[in-house]
């Protein structure tokens, strides 16, 4: 019990769930005195998570690596273990859960309802939370996982708006879906993996996965549970997809999330948006781009049903679907967001739009560790794949000689399909050093699409964390106004800057860190994904820029509706005879922090950037 409780990650992750405990059994009636426990404890998490932070800055990562890593048995029977351990993509996530639990918990000091109960199920949520970042064993990762929907439901369903019921019955269910299929999944990777490695019982050991199963071809036939290995294999990508794609959400998995965001009380909006969102993002770059290469770099030809015709003018692959998903994100989350009227409505559309730049990020890290997969497994043909660059006829007038200075490769065949499988590797390892600019070789690979990756994918854990800071920030502006106006209806505002200067400030600050302006936060994640998924996909980055030009056309709509014109005479009298409108300390002392991580982030993103960059590098280095 000693040795689990010197290790930092288990007291970070268990004590915001003590501290739960601690809140609900205060005496009853005894309001103040719960929030304030509860504001104290969240900050211990805080503090662990900070040094953490500082710690590993100066700590060599183990040959995993991650740093704190701590095993022992948990449920030896089924092969379960208790496995934690933190790197730079998941100290990121644990700082933006630590910095944002406090500061929700100190806007839900406005909820009097019953106010013990939500301060402890946000306190038991940030260890859901955590435990998703941290945990490096399946069983535990699944249970964090379906633990964070619970505390989740009930916040928004007890403390929510008008229609909560039915935003709270959504989230749920839409989520609790997706799980399904994961958790039958663990299941048949675990006993295969277990299988694999010789053991008695199957194994949920996630780093065990990374080198087992990835390139597993089944049993001896070739087969899982008497079905082909890659068609399960197969199947279980689309269960992990499924269930990570409705999180974030890739749009159209996203029809949950404007429900859940504008029933959900300020906090629960905080949270919901500021790191729930980030765990299906999460699990795209922990799992299923790790656990299946090989599926994400195959192509597929569409074939039109009944008809059965292929559509060979239209090779698609999973990484080029995504980004494709990802632009639409960005496009029509922006637009939906331009429609609103219901300003918190609008911030939720707005996170469908930002979230879209973390999905095309993510699709620029599957294609390059696919590829960089592919090259070290010796497949080339499988890395043209990846890279969506498949071999043509052409190829061989076009590379032929080069390939056979080169490699040896030599074939009298005019066409791909006549040629040997020795030669179509031999022809294909020189197209992708020529087109992708992949060094094959053990020394290389620094040039090119590796570079790509590894701008696009610190991008998209920096855009995840910045998020996750101006979406809060957000959220707490757009519920502040509502808890003392009763309205969130835009066209009932306008000229409020006369009236709430200091509000004001917050909301154009705020909603320019949002918008991506240099200088804040926003626009350094975008501009990294943009920067390295452009020679990728060029065509969707451009269509995504629309997105991107609508994304001033909203923000600038929500400040011209409630901030600018003449004053409003309605909510003077309002501000003056009934309640102010102004910001309150307790507000605005839950802004700072926000307020001073969006600038210092967008002027000098290296104080956590460079922590993300190590783990990157060696994200791509464990290929």
């Amino acid at each position: 019990m000693e040795d689990f409780l010197a290790n930092p990650l288990n007291l970070l992750i268990f004590t915001p769930a003590i501290g739960a405990l601690v809140v609900a059994a205060l005496p009853k009636g005894q309001n103040q005195l719960a929030r304030w426990t509860a504001l104290g404890l969240s900050l211990i998490p805080l503090m662990i998570a900070l040094g953490l932070f500082f710690a590993i800055q100066d700590m060599q990562a183990n040959d995993g690596g991650f740093y704190y890593e701590y095993t022992t048995e948990w449920f030896p029977q089924i092969g379960a273990s208790w496995h934690v351990g933190v790197d730079g993509v998941s100290v990121a996530m644990a700082i933006l859960t630590a910095i944002l639990t406090p500061l929700s918990i100190l806007i839900a000091f406005e909820n009097v309802k019953n106010p013990r109960a939500i301060l402890a199920l946000i306190l038991f949520l940030e260890t859901a939370m955590l435990g998703v970042f941290l945990t490096l064993d399946m069983v535990a990762f699944f249970i964090f996982w379906e633990l964070g929907l619970v505390p989740m439901y009930f916040i928004i369903n007890q403390w929510g708006g008008e229609n909560r019921a039915y935003a709270s019955n959504k989230f749920f269910i839409y989520t609790m879906a997706g799980s399904l299929g994961l958790l039958l999944s663990i299941q048949l990777m675990a006993f295969s993996v277990g299988d694999i490695a010789g053991l008695d019982t199957p194994t949920f050991d996630i780093q065990t996965w990374y080198e087992q199963w990835p390139g597993y071809e089944g049993g001896e036939d070739g087969e899982i549970l008497g079905v082909n290995y890659s068609n399960v294999k197969y199947l279980a990508f689309l269960a992990f997809f499924l269930a990570f794609a409705i999180k974030i959400p890739i749009w159209p998995f996203h029809t949950w999330l404007p429900d859940a965001h504008t029933e959900a009380p300020t906090a629960g909006s905080m949270l919901l948006a500021g790191v729930l969102l980030k765990q299906g993002a999460y699990g795209f770059i922990r799992l299923v781009i790790p656990l299946f290469p090989d599926i994400v770099a195959q192509s597929y030809t569409p074939v039109i049903p009944v008809l059965g015709t292929e559509l060979d003018f239209m090779v698609l692959d999973f990484a080029t679907i995504l980004a494709f998903l990802g632009m639409l994100g960005i496009v029509l989350g922006a637009f939906a967001a331009w429609a609103q009227d219901d300003f918190k409505k609008l911030v939720a559309y707005s996170s469908v739009n930002h979230m879209g730049f973390v999905v095309v990020g993510i699709a620029v890290m599957a294609v390059v560790y696919s590829t960089v997969w592919a090259i070290d497994n010796e497949d080339y043909v499988l890395a043209l794949d990846a890279g969506n660059h498949a071999l043509v006829d052409e190829d061989i007038e076009e590379y032929g000689d080069q390939a056979a200075a080169a490699y040896g490769f030599s074939s009298p065949a005019t066409t791909i399909e006549d040629m040997t499988a020795e030669q179509q590797q031999l022809l294909a390892r020189y197209k992708v050093e020529a087109v992708l600019e992949l060094d094959t070789t053990e020394e290389g690979r620094h040039t090119g699409t590796l570079q790509d990756g590894m701008v696009a994918l610190n991008g998209t854990v920096l855009q995840m964390f910045n998020h996750g800071l101006s979406a809060a920030g957000m959220f707490l502006l757009v519920g502040a106004l509502y808890h003392k106006a009763h309205t969130r209806d835009l066209r009932r505002f306008g000229g409020l800057w006369h009236t709430v200067p200091a509000f004001s400030a917050l909301m154009v600050f705020t909603s320019m860190a949002s918008l991506g302006l240099p200088g804040l936060n926003g626009f350094t994640g975008e501009w990294l994904i943009v920067a390295g998924s452009f020679r990728l996909f060029p065509i969707l980055i451009l269509l995504s820029m629309i997105g991107l030009l609508l994304t001033g056309a909203y923000i600038l709509k929500g400040i011209q509706k409630e901030l600018q014109g003449p004053p409003n005479q309605e909510w003077i009298d309002y501000h003056e005879n009934e309640h102010s409108l102004e910001v309150n300390l307790r507000e605005m002392i839950a802004m700072a922090p926000l307020v001073a991580l969006m600038l210092l982030t967008g002027v000098y993103p290296n104080w956590i950037l460079e922590v993300i960059d190590s783990t990157v590098s060696s994200i791509f280095g464990m290929v």
